[in-house]
């Protein structure tokens, strides 16, 4: 079961940071993971894209992306920047588009993922998500 569940994962993150930490509560499970699609979601008042600085800049997402790469090892890495007006429907289509089996994410206290993931938005992940949410335990931060 857990080898189809973590297969194809989708993984929102918000900075490199972010990156980071996942992949490093994502490593232990590798073995069982053949893609992993990294997305950063902005959020644009009418969905399009802005400026390219700031958290929507392409460097948010190629760092991130290469934060990620350098610690899991195995899997396949792509990444996306998707501009929408919701956080939450913006990582559920992206999870749709790329036939993810799961989307997975790592808390981080006091973090701007665990604001988007926290209170009424990880309500609706989790109710409204197709595929499953997996909350990854954190990993140890000496790795």
């Amino acid at each position: 079961m857990s080898t189809e569940l973590l297969r194809s994962v989708l993984v929102p993150v918000v900075s490199p940071d972010d990156a980071r930490m996942t992949a490093r509560a994502l490593d232990r499970y590798a073995a069982d993971v053949d893609r992993v699609t990294v997305v950063h979601v902005v959020e644009r008042a009418d969905g399009t894209p802005a400026d390219a600085g700031g958290e929507g800049g392409e460097g948010v997402i190629d760092e991130s992306h290469a934060a990620f790469e350098a610690v899991l090892d195995g899997p396949t890495v792509e990444s996306r920047r998707v501009f929408d007006e919701d956080v939450v429907d913006g990582i559920l289509e992206t999870a749709a588009a790329t036939g993810s089996t799961a989307v997975v994410f790592s808390p981080r206290e006091g973090g701007r993922l665990v604001r988007y993931l926290s209170g009424d938005v990880a309500l609706r992940l989790v109710t409204e998500s197709p595929v499953p949410v997996v909350s990854l335990p954190r990993a140890d931060e000496s790795r």
